[in-house]
């Protein structure tokens, strides 16, 4: 019987050997037999071409790593990714090299498949786009329907076109979520929360079947401070006036009325659009102005990616002769330990913080912040870096992106000068401790814990009811997390400790807002950020060095040798539309990511200062 198990074993395990190294070597085949019937490989970009900004997924600070086979598998599968991304900085790097370059003459929007990117990056791409037309270039936005962040960016063109039979809505800004409390009792799951701060709502769907009255107050503050800040920028950019967007049911009703229920008439109506094309015509159209393609029967242009390609050099030079400002991008859910690129790693974010204190050239830090928040313990250790990089001589400066509550502020508070966008969301100072135990749950099922102990504190378990004592000890390690918070952003922003309560509690403010009340230094964007910090250490000549995880060997070669691979084989693949679900599968979707957002959560003490009300 032994031997017959090891022979299979050896067959199972010969055969798979067999597939990678076949795997590998018909990969190569295709990229050299490809190679051969290619130029040189390189994107050649079309005079007198339109830039097509087809951008597919959601607009992100960093993108999430994703292992260079997946990726590669992906792309020649033409599976698309659940959770497409694109990154900030290529897309504002596109729009500002194409302004410059003769060969594009215009660009076009094309924003279909554009999903969410928060209002202080879209007003990041938007002012790049306005940079790109005081050259005396064109901008047009084309789409079948525009979402409220695609017209954003749609407001900023000189003409919008919109499908005959095409849609688009204002919805304007709200906070909804699930509320689990009622499920939980049902299933007979004991939750124990522990809090600080009237305002500190990340815990009541665990608490509560509804919003709480201080939560609705304090969110509606901010999520009109931002419908109001996305009003003005859109009026202002299509010339309307302000009073134009806020529509009952009624007044809307009316106005579809008069289109005869043909949304596409009342957006053209409303001076939403400028005309009613259909693909057709506008492919005529951006031909009369571009030309005709050399191949097919479209206009002569270059997609993003294509043109993002072509504009990057295979291997970025650092100029080894100038000072440099370093940046440091803090994005995503701050956890324990070492995390990938697309979540703040307490450990990894605090070594790339300390790389830029260790190297000669860098003479000061930009920490780019994008985070609701997370660990409590993670984030002081990446909060100590930034003290340790002041006391190094170099000047940090966090900017503040879409978000940069709760942790995200305690990562920003020490910084020399904290830079904020007017639609950041920040503050939430406040701290929380949420687990679960299923004692009453296990007893359904006729399971139990019993036992001895030494102490009280012997035993913890889930699956045991929690001892009153170690309820209190919890809930005291929780106020004195709250105390450390608010006591770190008086010392650093020069405020007492009542007046940082006064605007702590776990309220969530805009940055405009968080100007007003002392929080922030000045509004700013990050390039604002960048120069704030050269400012600080006393530069004149100076590049910007982004300090980054550095890949490993294997990563390095597989993405070199499947990069390539996607390179040459890319004009096969079908660019693919925007990823769609249906009703059910959000539902689904949501109340997994509340899951597995619960379950990600790592902190060692079990506190955090996370702000679960500031996604939109």
């Amino acid at each position: 019987m032994l031997k017959r198990f090891a022979s299979i074993l050896w067959r199972v395990i010969n055969t798979s050997r067999k597939v990678i190294v076949n795997l590998v070597f018909f990969t190569v085949l295709i990229i050299f037999i490809v190679a051969l019937n290619q130029d040189d490989g390189k994107v050649v970009v079309p005079q007198k071409s339109a830039l097509v900004l087809n951008l597919r997924g959601d607009i992100v600070e960093q993108k999430f790593e994703i292992d260079p086979v997946d990726g590669f598998i992906n792309e020649m599968s033409d599976q698309q990714q659940s959770n497409p991304e694109i990154l900030l900085a290529n897309l504002v790097k596109v729009i500002n090299k194409a302004e410059r370059d003769d060969r594009i003459e215009m660009i076009v929007l094309k924003l279909d498949a554009l999903g969410r990117g928060g209002l202080t990056k879209l007003k990041d791409v938007a002012k790049a786009l306005e940079q790109f037309k005081s050259s005396g270039k064109k901008v047009i936005a084309v789409a079948d329907t525009y979402s409220q962040d695609q017209y954003y960016l749609a407001s900023t063109a000189d003409k919008i076109w919109l499908n005959p039979k095409g849609w688009f809505l204002l919805e304007g800004y709200g906070r909804y979520q699930l509320y689990f409390k009622s499920a939980l009792e049902k299933l007979s799951i004991n939750q124990h929360i522990f809090r600080v701060g009237t305002y500190k709502s990340a815990v009541e769907p665990y608490l509560r079947d509804d919003m709480s009255d201080a939560a609705k107050e304090a969110n509606k503050l901010w999520l009109d401070d931002l419908w109001q800040q996305y009003k003005q920028d859109v009026a202002k950019q299509r010339g309307i006036d302000v009073g134009q967007f806020d529509e009952n049911i009624e007044a809307l009703l009316a106005k579809l009325s008069e289109s005869d229920g043909n949304v596409a008439e009342y957006a053209l109506n409303n001076n939403w659009v400028d005309e009613l094309k259909t693909r057709e015509q506008i492919r005529d159209e951006l031909i009369a102005m571009v030309g005709k393609n050399k191949r097919g029967n479209s206009f002569n242009q270059i997609s993003y990616k294509d043109y993002l390609q072509a504009i990057t050099p295979p291997i970025e030079q650092v100029n080894p002769l100038t000072d440099k400002v370093a940046v440091v991008v803090a994005k995503g859910t701050i956890l324990n330990g070492t995390q990938k690129p697309g979540n703040i790693g307490g450990d990894s974010t605090a070594k790339l913080l300390r790389k830029a204190r260790f190297n000669p050239d860098v003479k000061a830090v930009v920490l780019r912040v994008d985070s609701p928040g997370g660990s409590a313990y993670a984030s002081e250790i990446i909060r100590q870096e930034v003290e340790l990089l002041k006391q190094a001589g170099k000047p940090v400066v966090a900017s503040m992106g879409s978000l940069a509550a709760s942790g995200g502020y305690w990562i920003s508070a020490s910084a020399n000068k904290i830079i904020a966008s007017p639609s950041t969301i920040t503050g939430s100072i406040g701290i929380f401790g949420l687990f679960m135990t299923f004692e009453d749950s296990l007893g359904k099922l006729g399971v139990y814990s019993d036992g001895v102990g030494t102490t009280d504190l012997s035993g913890f378990s889930l699956a045991r009811p929690l001892n009153e004592g170690v309820g209190r000890l919890i809930q005291m390690n929780i106020d004195r997390g709250y105390q450390d918070f608010i006591s770190l952003v008086a010392q650093s922003r020069n405020m007492s400790l009542e007046d940082v309560d006064a605007v702590a509690q776990g309220r969530v403010w805009s940055g405009a807002k968080a100007l007003e009340l002392g929080l922030v230094d000045e509004l700013g964007d990050f390039d604002s950020a960048v120069t704030a910090a050269a400012e600080l250490a006393g530069l004149e000549q100076y590049d910007t060095l982004l300090v980054e995880k550095e890949l490993s060997a294997r990563d390095k070669f597989l993405r070199n040798l499947f990069g390539q691979a996607t390179t040459y084989l890319a004009p096969a693949l079908n660019s693919g539309g925007p990823v769609t679900t249906g009703p059910v599968d959000q539902v689904i979707k949501t109340m997994r990511a509340e899951i597995n957002k619960l379950n990600s959560f790592n902190d060692p003490q079990g506190v955090y200062s996370f702000c679960l009300a500031c996604e939109l």
